[in-house]
Parts: C-alpha cells; structure tokens; sequence
C-alpha cells in the first residue's frame, strides 16, 4: 500500500517525528550510571543519524529531477493522456485498494509506537579495550611502542608518554619531515577521533574541525603555527645564516663535498629562485641526502655514491641542463623548472598537512583532557598494584556499577520523608509520630550535636560523647544533669550542689598540707596519724 511516492514522503515526515519525539523522552532520563549515560547518547546519535539519511531521501523526492512526483499528483487529478477524468483515477485507486485487502485479508494495523518504544531499552554495541575501561582512560600502548622506537622519541616510561604526546611542539622541526613521523600522528589522529566519537557521540567533529582549519590557515600564512615558525625570523639578527654561496666558487668534487651539508643546503637554494621559498621547510641532513634533494629537484638521476653525485651536480655549473646527456636525467624527467618547482610544492603541502594534523590532535587532546589526566592517575595507581590486586579492584568497580543500577531501578517510595528501617524501607507513620522520630534535639553539651527522636535523645546521656563533654567542663555525669543540656545551665547546677553539699567550706583536716623531712606531702589528719605512731 505504501508503494506510491506520496505515501513514501508521508511515512519519512512520520517517522522524522516520531524519532525527533523519541529522542526528547530519551535525554528526559537521567542516566544512573557513566556507562547507561554512554547507551543514552549513542542511541541519540543513532536516532540523528537515522533522521538525516532520511531527510535526504525527502530532499532528493522534492527535488523531483525525474518529474515522478509530478506525474503521481496529475495522476491523482484524473490527468491522463486523453484528458482530466477524475472518476475514472478514483475508481482505479479504490479498486486497487480493495484488491490488496483480498490478497491480505489477514493484515493487520501494526503500532509503530511500541517498535519505536523498544528503541529506548537498546544498549548499542560500543567497542572498548581493557585497557579503556569503558571509555574512562585512553589506551595508547602502540602509539607509545612507536614513540620510543623512532627518531624524533625518546625512551621514557608510559607514564610520562601521557605528559609529552600532546605537546608535538617540543619536536625539533628537522625531525618532523620523514615518514615515520607522518605516519605516526596520522595514527594518533586516527585513534584519538576514533576515542571521541565513541565516548562524546554527540559533539559535532566536524564543525570543530572546519572551525580549526580556518584557524590554522591564518596561522599558516603568518607564521604562527606552534613549532612551525619560520627559521628566518629565528635568524634574522645573524647575518651568517643568510649567507649564500654559488657553484662557481667550487672547481672540484673534492671542495664541495668538504663544504658540509649546512653549505650544501644553501647551494641548493641558489640553483633558482623558486627554490628558496622552501628555505624555512629544508631539513638538515647527511651530505647523500643534501645531494639526492638536490639532484631531485634539478630532475637529474639520484643514485650512486656521494662522489658520483657531486660530480653530477658539478655538471650543471658550466653546462646548461637542455645541452646535458640524457643519460643524466631520471625517467619521467621533464627539466629542472617543471620538476623543481612540482617537489618544492609537494614538499611545502606535505609539510603542512602533518602540521594540520598536529593542531587537530592538540585540539582533540584539549576536548579529552580529563580523560587524559584520569588515565594518568590510573597508570600511576597501578604501578604500585599487582596483578591479583588489579582483576580484584576491576571486578569491584563492575560489581558497584551493577549494585548503584539495581538500586536506582528500585526507588523508594518516600514522600513524608520517614526515616529507614533496618529493612531499608521508611517505618510505619504512626511508629513515627509515636517515639516523636520528627523532632530534633540538640546539645550543647555534646557540641551542638543533633539528635532525632526522644528515645535516642534520653539515650544520649549514657553515651560517651555527653560523658566527655561534662568530663571537660569539670561536671560529675550523674542522674542530677539528666535533661541539661545547655553548659551554663549545668555550671549553675552544679554550683547549687556544691553548696548544698558544703563542698566550699574550709575543712582544715582534709586540706591543710604539711611536709615531712623526705619532701612528703599529707593533709593534717594523715600528718597527725603517722606522727603518733612514730612513723615520721
């Protein structure tokens, strides 16, 4: 029934709607868990995604570039070849749905609202190593095998990889230009998008990144980029960097392979004029290497020895390169300018892309920086953890994600508020109101500390806490000071007793003191005792 392209644009506009519906009620949920909030925003990822490529299909209907939606609504009019018949295109169409219900009589309505309702309960499949943990720590254990087994690396433990990857900057330029360089940003490139589209589904990635290429280009050609800047503005106070020797002034194969690479860097340079834009991007290399570029870019054979190189670039001083023997040139060559001019420029944009890839990857470890730091706290915790130790907390920390799921799927009737029972379900109201479990009492005794309920405030007075207090201020803790509370109040009390008591009163037998001979000390009866009995 739905074969008309009518009915294909009405059921694509229905389910747009109802997946834009179902996407408000998804994110109205508050997840219990990081791992039911990465289920939540991977199912709204895959609901957006379900509705562009729909949406798309309803732009290239309303395009109408085959003119079919155009015919199906005249068709609909009764427009047909020999004229406008409207009853005859109504009784086609009713006769045609009578048709399809003859061959289904059994078909019945199917409610798209309970297939869409079970969306909400899909948990999608997400990769995660171990070592991930489920989107919480990155893995970079290959990219830092790569790290410290290449040139521009350094052989340092994993732990402090985390600190430097970020920061290509600290990189010497001349050490950025080879392949194992290239290939190794493009990797962590390729992983670190690969980590952020799988744990923040949600952010756009591309308009992040059109908005930082526009950013860069600007940098690019001022110069600015981090770890890019050009080498001129390095040097510009130091006249001997910028000083330039010709092919003129060597004679022999012998001085110009005496002159050294840094030398031999700027006779390339002086070959032609087009040559020295890329003088910022030339990488300080072996004299073979200085002597392959250079050959290369002359569209003259790169091989052989550093003598047989040199004597070939010897040969471009006194004759020019149409009067050369083809014998000197590599196949495919069409002359130094074309040529030339064709490796500088790659040579330039190759340059640039690893720059471009260098800011996309710093810019991706600021969007992940707290992942970053939690990865380091957990490498570092895990140093000083054994293996046993290790599958003994992982298992822990599944059995508590487990426990903290279940406990948010059983929430607690509470409206009163009533406090729990040693069941973990509120005491009966009238239990409540009974032990008067609603009223706070405080004591200053105890430090302004709350009580709740009468029975555990009568209780209180028997506790070490109460029993302290009156020990500090000096206060016996008997029945007389059941219900004070207030440290002035039991003070006076306790000045009231005394003097009932007759604890002030001069007693001369009990607190006049007297000293032996030895430096003993005894109250006057004591004294008197042991005197009598020739003791002392």
């Amino acid at each position: 029934m739905s074969s008309t392209l009518l009915e294909v644009t009405r059921a694509a506009h229905e389910d747009v709607e109802r997946l834009e519906r179902l996407i408000v009620k998804d994110l109205q949920n508050d997840p219990p868990t990081t791992k039911d909030g990465l289920y939540q925003s991977h199912r709204v990822r895959n609901n957006i995604d379900t509705i562009i490529s729909t949406t798309e299909k309803l732009v290239e209907i309303y395009d109408d570039k085959d003119n079919a939606r155009k015919d199906e609504i005249a068709a609909l009019g009764g427009q047909t070849a020999t004229g406008v018949n409207v009853f005859s295109a109504f009784y086609d169409r009713l006769k045609e749905i009578r048709e399809y219900h003859r061959k289904h009589p059994a078909a019945r309505v199917v409610d798209a609202n309970e297939e869409y309702e079970d969306l909400l309960k899909e948990e999608p499949v997400i990769e995660f190593s171990g070592e991930e943990a489920f989107g919480r720590y990155l893995d970079l254990h290959e990219l830092f095998n790569q790290y410290i087994n290449s040139k521009f690396g350094a052989k340092i433990e994993y732990s402090a990889y985390l600190d430097v990857f970020s920061q290509p900057h600290n990189i010497p330029w001349k050490l950025k230009s080879t392949r194992q360089y290239r290939k190794y940003m493009e990797n962590l490139l390729e992983y670190l998008i690969y980590f952020f589209q799988r744990t923040e589904p949600l952010q756009d990635l591309d308009r992040i990144f059109s908005k930082l290429e526009a950013e860069f280009e600007e940098q690019w050609t001022n110069g600015q980029v981090q770890g890019w800047e050009k080498q001129g503005q390095e040097n510009e106070d130091d006249p001997a960097q910028h000083t330039m020797i010709d092919l003129d002034y060597y004679s022999t194969v012998e001085e110009l392979m005496e002159v050294g690479p840094e030398k031999l860097k700027e006779v390339i340079l002086v070959l032609f004029d087009y040559v020295i834009i890329a003088s910022q991007f030339v990488v300080v290399t072996p004299i073979s290497s200085v002597l392959r570029n250079a050959l290369a870019v002359l569209g003259l054979k790169t091989g052989g020895t550093v003598q047989q190189r040199a004597e070939r670039l010897l040969l471009t001083k006194h004759t020019p390169l149409e009067k050369l023997d083809k014998k000197h040139f590599a196949k495919g060559s069409h002359g130094p300018q074309q040529n030339g001019s064709t490796a500088v420029s790659q040579d330039i944009n190759s340059l640039k892309q690893i720059a471009l890839v260098e800011a996309k990857m710093k810019k991706l470890c600021d969007l992940l920086s707290k992942t970053i730091e939690q990865t380091k706290e957990n490498v570092v915790k895990k140093q000083a953890l054994t293996y046993e130790e290790m599958e003994q907390e992982r298992q822990e920390e599944e059995t508590q994600v487990d426990t903290e799921s279940d406990d948010e799927d059983q929430q607690i009737y509470n409206p009163l508020k009533l406090p729990m029972g040693w069941d973990g379900k509120p005491i009966p109201y009238w239990l409540y109101k009974l032990h008067g479990l609603g009223q706070e009492f405080k004591c200053e005794i105890c430090g302004n500390y709350s009580y709740w309920g009468r029975r555990a405030f009568e209780r209180h007075f028997k506790e070490w806490r109460h029993q302290h207090g009156m020990r500090c201020l000096g206060i016996p803790n008997t029945k007389n000071f059941n219900e004070i509370t207030n440290i002035q109040e039991a003070q006076e009390l306790w000045e009231k007793i005394r003097e009932r008591q007759g604890v002030n009163k001069w007693r001369p037998d009990l607190e006049e003191e007297y000293e032996d001979k030895e430096g003993n000390i005894y109250n006057k009866k004591t004294y008197t005792d042991l005197q009598r009995q020739g003791l002392i």
